[in-house]
């Protein structure tokens, strides 16, 4: 299964704080610079554990963040328990092809404070490949939508510098009520680098800690 690729943060960390905190203003990539007052499309970030589901050959495999990752048995209980039932309809969907479904495992015992998002072990889909072409968020949306699995919500468009006055601010998560850990964003025109990797940036509200609390900004 293909892993999936890392995300940037937006801006670069501070060498003189032991990178614990951001240079705002001081975009990782020359790609966010360029693209830094392009609209770009926010969602959610949701505090789980990386999780991939990979059909292929009529068969449904699920995998962490790497090969080599461990899944609890709980989870993998949970997970087939979703799939199971829309194995059919993911093989007609996409016939003979490769195809992964990214997403978040989450709920309570999954991480710290899973618990808010929901009692169980869940699952929230953010992405999908099919052999080499990344699906559209409409198409992602659509096929969510027929097979009933949840989707990492849209909370907004804007700039790059929008989205860190959003974050920074702070935001109250869609699934309750409780602050948001963060946004990702993705330009609305998927793009890459020359490298030929996507462009998408995320930031967390922990990168923007209470200048009272002592906190850090990075754990």
């Amino acid at each position: 299964m293909s892993e999936y690729h890392k995300i940037q943060t937006v801006y670069k960390r501070d060498p003189a704080t032991r990178y614990k905190t951001l240079l705002i203003g001081q975009y990782a990539t020359p790609e966010f610079q360029y693209l830094a007052h392009n609209q770009w499309i926010f969602t959610e970030k949701v505090d789980g554990t990386n999780t991939r589901v990979y059909v292929q050959e009529g068969q449904t495999r699920f995998g962490g963040k790497t090969d080599n990752a461990q899944m609890p048995a709980r989870l993998l209980s949970a997970l087939d328990e979703l799939f199971a039932p829309k194995r059919d309809e993911l093989l007609a969907t996409f016939k003979d092809a490769e195809v992964c479904l990214y997403g978040e495992a989450y709920g309570a015992k999954i991480q710290k404070g899973g618990g808010r998002y929901r009692q169980d072990p869940g699952f929230v889909l953010f992405d999908i490949r099919v052999g080499q072409w990344w699906l559209r968020r409409e198409d992602v949306e659509d096929l969510a939508a027929r097979l009933g699995i949840d989707i990492v919500p849209v909370v907004g468009h804007g700039t790059l510098d929008e989205m860190a006055g959003r974050v920074k601010a702070g935001f109250g998560s869609r699934w309750g009520d409780f602050p948001a850990e963060g946004i990702v964003a993705r330009p609305a025109v998927e793009l890459k680098t020359r490298a030929g990797e996507r462009v998408i940036a995320k930031l967390k509200a922990r990168d923007f800690p209470d200048p009272g609390s002592g906190a850090t900004g990075r754990e």
